[in-house]
């Protein structure tokens, strides 16, 4: 399908224009209609058959029965059936595809930095975006857990393009309340609320420690994917002389002198220290674990991880 026949269908459908929405101002609109239009067409042409093929479903429901055949399971034998029929009937299984998909996205203050075209919030409402459009056109459910030290928002699961919309409305338009990240509330929230196993997407820089034990008792649970959303002025800083760093977050300030080699090479080892340990815990709780930079591709690491997904399942 085309980008151009991708707009026109999209114009066509049925779901709510932003226009409608007046608390919404021109340039978000425009971003909104910019974020629909284009993961509409990504998901349609890119994704949708990764994604099938990587989330398989969440077990076998009953499907109907029928007589016995030789060589089929005996141990799939309906006695009851086959008592009243007087003759051996099996059951057949089919696999319940519908998933529930649950996006828990960091909109902490930390997540206003981009040293590229976006900054780290704008990237994780366009993932979040693009995971909606993948599931909604699977005819999956799909919900919102937004957080930053506190539990700021939640839409719970539901089907629809409108309610697609509602979500990335949602994300692009929020204004939260706290300014840091609590990375074990969200956690804890979606065990509370999410009774049935679900896919959980949690997006954020992952600026915050202590949270071990609530990814893993989530993972218990359910299908947990950390996605990192990282900028490349995090991990290595330029030789500009001397700046002003600012925690986000916290307001605290440093002044740095990045022609100091010796510093610069200590700052870039530490990220990469603090990077490698998050990843290995990540893979001692079993948590898969997709990484996105502010200034590359979106789509290719979520497409290669949809990929090795298959492959290990």
């Amino acid at each position: 399908m085309s980008l151009t026949q991708t707009i026109k269908d999209w114009f066509k459908d049925p779901t709510p224009e932003p226009e409608q929405d007046k608390s919404l101002s021109p340039e978000l609109l425009q971003r909104i209609k910019a974020i629909q239009v284009k993961t509409n067409y990504l998901v349609n042409d890119i994704m949708v058959g990764e994604y099938v093929s990587a989330f398989k479903g969440q077990g076998m429901e009953f499907s109907s029965v029928r007589e016995y055949q030789a060589g089929d399971d005996v141990r799939l034998i309906d006695w009851n059936v086959t008592a009243r029929m007087d003759q051996p009937f099996i059951k057949e299984f089919k696999e319940e595809r519908e998933l529930t998909v649950m996006l828990l996205v960091d909109v902490s203050s930390s997540g206003e930095f981009g040293s590229a075209d976006k900054l780290k919030n704008e990237i994780s409402a366009e993932i979040a975006s693009i995971l909606a459009f993948t599931a909604i056109k699977n005819n999956d459910k799909i919900g919102l857990i937004v957080f930053s030290d506190k539990i700021e928002h939640t839409i719970h699961p539901k089907k629809g393009k409108a309610h697609v919309w509602n979500i990335i409305r949602t994300i692009l338009n929020f204004k939260p309340e706290g300014k840091g990240t609590n990375l074990a509330l969200p956690l804890e929230y979606l065990l509370k609320i999410q009774k049935r196993k679900a896919t959980a997407f949690l997006i954020s820089d992952f600026q915050d420690d202590n949270y071990e034990a609530k990814l893993k008792l989530a993972k218990q649970k359910h299908d947990l994917v950390a996605i990192t959303i990282v900028d490349p002025r995090e991990e290595t800083l330029p030789d500009v002389g001397f700046i002003q760093l600012e925690d986000a977050e916290t307001g605290e300030t440093l002044l740095v002198d990045t022609h100091d080699k010796v510093m610069t090479h200590q700052y870039a080892k530490q990220v990469e220290v603090k990077k490698e340990k998050r990843k290995k815990q990540f893979r001692s709780i079993g948590i898969d674990t997709i990484e996105l930079y502010t200034n590359r591709s979106l789509t290719e690491p979520i497409i290669r991880y949809f990929k090795m997904r298959e492959k290990k399942h």
